[in-house]
């Protein structure tokens, strides 16, 4: 069993770890089987897994309560917890919790209410699968390079270019599309629309194939038309409407590499501590406890920045645009260490195809890509600490 001690820290509420202790147990129910078939059709697995979670209960956690969630303002301690808990179990139920929260962040944050009414209680019942559409072929990490064109028509905006890496792509039934409504240059003239799978001019351009399936697609925008009310908040605003709904999910990427670190962590400790070699387990081997030694400070200060955001999100209510970037930064790249290590103490199994570790060893790799490359969040990182000092002059 994972470490749980962290719970007592006070970043915590009694909530939390009532929450943390009830979804580990419905976790190692429900969805931890489905994390051993990778024959499985990926799609039909993620909507399955959006269905369980709906049943049982965990999308309240990702929609305001005033549409039938648990919470009115969107409490990051706990999206995290569960994030990092379904990682734990499996990568792909974390992936479905998480898409349902990122896709219909925006529009929790900014849409009007009936456009809220129409989504937010159907993704809590997991009768709406959401994704959000933001990067393109040449606008990944540099959303000012946003390319595709929202032009106004009377009632109507009409859609025209690509969206590209888009999670839950081909399966969805709307997306959050940021597209380009003004002339002003970079970031700016940019605004947010719900847009339906079956609108017409939005078409499925590729399936994306990863070394860690899930639903990902490329996205086409052919004089998609969408009504003005489509569109979240005021126009022009879509560049801080991402980064306001990134503040809240950046963190809980980390969450997920955090609970796929401590899977890792606990199935290096099971094998070093069964494993013989040379007449005695490898756990009285020096060099596997240093590993052990290092994986374990890892996974302890990835908790200590990820709660932090998430604490200073949901105590102090402020924009937590470093503190996330550094939850997200350090969680992911320590994580990827932490699975390294345990395959290799793993020896040969540790690369065979289906045995827990390799699976995660796949699992990691996108996490220090999307959402913000750790390069990027090293950017974001530098600029805040920039900017606090010069503050201080």
């Amino acid at each position: 069993m994972a470490d749980r001690s962290f719970l007592d820290w006070p970043f915590f509420d009694q909530a939390h770890r009532d929450l943390a202790a009830r979804l580990d147990d419905w976790a190692g129910e429900h969805v931890a089987p489905l994390a051993h078939d990778d024959e499985a059709d990926v799609d039909a697995t993620c909507a399955e897994l959006v269905r369980r979670l709906a049943a049982g209960g965990w999308l309240d956690y990702v929609v305001p309560a005033s549409h039938g969630g648990r919470f009115e303002r969107l409490d990051v301690r706990s999206l995290c917890l569960i994030r990092e808990t379904l990682a734990r179990h499996c990568g792909l139920a974390d992936f479905a919790f998480a898409m349902q929260g990122l896709g219909s962040g925006t529009l929790s944050l900014f849409g009007a209410p009936a456009l809220k009414a129409a989504y937010l209680p159907a993704v809590r019942r997991g009768e709406k699968i959401a994704a959000f559409a933001l990067s393109e072929p040449e606008a990944g990490s540099d959303v000012s390079a946003l390319a595709t064109t929202a032009r106004r028509d009377g009632d109507e905006f009409i859609l025209d270019g690509e969206k590209t890496w888009i999670s839950n792509g081909g399966i969805a039934d709307y997306y959050t599309v940021f597209a380009r409504t003004g002339k002003a240059p970079g970031a700016r003239g940019l605004s947010a629309f719900i847009v339906d799978a079956g609108t017409p001019g939005l078409s499925i351009a590729e399936r994306i194939n990863l070394i860690a399936p899930h639903p990902l697609a490329r996205l086409r925008f052919d004089n998609c038309r969408v009504p003005a009310s489509a569109m979240l908040g005021k126009a022009g605003r879509g560049f801080q409407q991402a980064m306001a709904t990134l503040d809240i999910f950046r963190s809980t990427v980390g969450a997920a590499a955090l609970g796929f670190a401590r899977r890792a962590l606990d199935e290096a400790l099971e094998r070093a501590s069964t494993r013989q070699l040379f007449g005695a387990s490898l756990a009285n081997l020096q060099m596997i406890q240093a590993k052990l030694a290092d994986m374990a400070l890892d996974v302890d200060a990835s908790a200590l920045l990820i709660y932090r955001s998430d604490w200073t999100y949901d105590i102090k209510q402020t924009r937590v645009t470093r503190e996330a970037a550094m939850a997200k930064l350090h969680a992911t790249e320590a994580a990827q260490q932490v699975i390294d290590q345990a395959v290799q103490i793993f020896g040969g199994l540790g690369v065979v195809t289906g045995v827990p570790v390799e699976r995660l060893y796949r699992d990691i790799r996108a996490l220090r890509i999307y959402e913000g490359a750790s390069e990027v969040q090293k950017l974001v990182i530098a600029r805040q600490v920039l900017g606090a000092h010069a503050a201080k002059d």
